[in-house]
This record gives structure tokens, sequence and C-alpha cells, in this order.
């Protein structure tokens, strides 16, 4: 299931980095998601350069890393924990990023990305990235941890052999 997950979103990301162009004309079911999301933040309509480029990254670079950490769970690699919060940690800057930038924009320029009804703006925007704030910090802790008990682990492991 996460596999599927990875996979959709990496291409529905890929969708909007390949055509963002010409999204608000296309008809695929992809365009129509993305016109559908534009209505809390229509700067995925506009070409907004920072929206394309975090975009680009989390589609390009954070999807296929995604992928092999997922494979790093399966296979329980320890690979997975450095990987796990590399993925994790640049989908959260990222979205960090998108929030601020969205109200920096508001503050200093007085510009409203998103339809006047709150539901947009309290469902589409806030919620569903939402989502990708609290799973990778959920993530990275679970990662923090793994490898402080490693290291404790290991450094037991290194008072014991010295004695």
């Amino acid at each position: 299931m996460n596999m599927l997950r990875r996979f959709t979103r990496l291409t529905r990301v890929g969708y909007f980095v390949y055509h963002n162009a010409d999204l608000a004309s296309r008809k695929h079911l992809f365009a129509q998601l993305w016109k559908e999301y534009a209505l809390s933040d229509r700067r995925y309509l506009t070409r907004d350069s920072f929206v394309c480029c975090v975009e680009a990254l989390t589609a390009w670079c954070f999807g296929p890393l995604s992928f092999l950490t997922s494979l790093l769970v399966i296979y329980d690699s320890p690979l997975r924990q450095p990987l796990q919060m590399l993925v994790s940690m640049g989908q959260l800057y990222g979205d960090i990023l998108y929030y601020a930038t969205y109200f920096f924009d508001e503050a200093v320029y007085g510009a409203t990305y998103g339809r006047p009804e709150r539901f947009y703006f309290w469902v589409y925007f806030v919620m569903l990235n939402g989502f990708w704030i609290i799973i990778p910090l959920w993530l990275i802790s679970q990662s923090v941890l793994a490898t402080s008990n490693a290291f404790q682990v290991a450094s037991k492991l290194s008072r014991s052999k010295a004695k």
C-alpha cells in the first residue's frame, strides 16, 4: 500500500511538473485533479517558480528516493534510517517553504491564492498538505530514535570490548 501511495504521488506530481505550462487547458484526470487543487492555491495554474521547482524536486528526487526507502524497509536494511530521514527532511522542508511563501505573499504583497470559500483553504490547503508535515515528522522521530539506539548499543559494545 505504501508503494502504491508513493507511485501515485510520483506520477501525479510528475504530471504537474511535465505539463505545468498548459495544465489549465488539459483534460486528463491528473490535470483535472490539479485544477481542483488550484482552487486552494492558484499558483499551480500560474507557473509559479517556487511551486514548479519544489514539485520538480519532489517528483524527480524525493519520489525515486521514496521508492528506494520503501525497498530498504521491506528488506530491513540498516540504510533505511538515514535515507528515511533524508527524504522526510526534504519533504518537511519543502512543505514548510510552501506554506511560508503562501503566507509571506499574503502578508507582504496582499496576494491571495485561494478562493474565498474557507472549505478550499482548510481542507485542500491545510489538511492535505498537513499530512506532508505530520508524516515526515513522525518518520524523522522514528529514525532519530532508531539511530540513537544503534549508537547506544555500539557504544556499550565498544566499552565492553575495551575492558
